[in-house]
């Protein structure tokens, strides 16, 4: 009984191939909103990149590609607005949402050919959904936009506050 026992081949492992996760550059000057978001959106797989002012943005966005920008308006030193015009005098079809608490800036956004306009605080689904929307927006209708076409403007105004309290924290910002 001269039996040959043969052991089963190994088996070859393959990683699973990762899409490339789209990158986001989120320019903030308070702490507080940089650290939450960025821990939010890399929740959702997103690759975010925290700049505090609008000189470390410009930086930011020279050396590496980004596929959408996050942009406060109040800030320090180059505001929102002056970061938003260098940022897309070299990019103009990236991506961009304002979030401000600043009031009256919609019209100023939709001259700009801003991609959102968002005020806060920040209902964290709707922020969600306009990443998504402006990612996946056609190449097309944010060339319509720039050039002060009808196209599709996100403006998502603040979310009203809840006296007592909101139950859920984490939703606004």
């Amino acid at each position: 009984m001269n039996a040959l026992l043969e052991s089963p081949a190994p088996a070859t492992h393959t990683p699973p191939v990762q899409q490339p996760r789209e990158k986001i550059l989120l320019v903030d000057d308070e702490p507080a909103i940089r650290q939450m978001l960025t821990r939010l959106l890399s929740a959702e797989g997103y690759n975010v990149l925290p700049a505090t002012n609008g000189a470390e943005a410009l930086e930011f966005a020279g050396k590496a590609h980004f596929d959408l920008v996050l942009l406060d308006l109040n800030m320090p030193g180059m505001d929102g607005w002056d970061t938003f015009e260098q940022l897309t005098e070299k990019k103009p079809l990236l991506p961009v949402i304002v979030i401000t608490a600043r009031p009256n800036q919609r019209f100023t956004a939709l001259a700009a050919g801003i991609g959102a306009l968002m005020e806060k605080p920040l209902d964290i689904q709707k922020l969600f959904a306009t990443i998504r929307g402006l990612l996946d927006e056609p190449e097309d209708v944010r060339i319509a936009r720039l050039a002060g076409r009808p196209s599709e403007f996100h403006y998502v105004p603040p979310t009203p506050t809840e006296s007592g309290g909101d139950a859920n924290p984490w939703r606004k910002l």
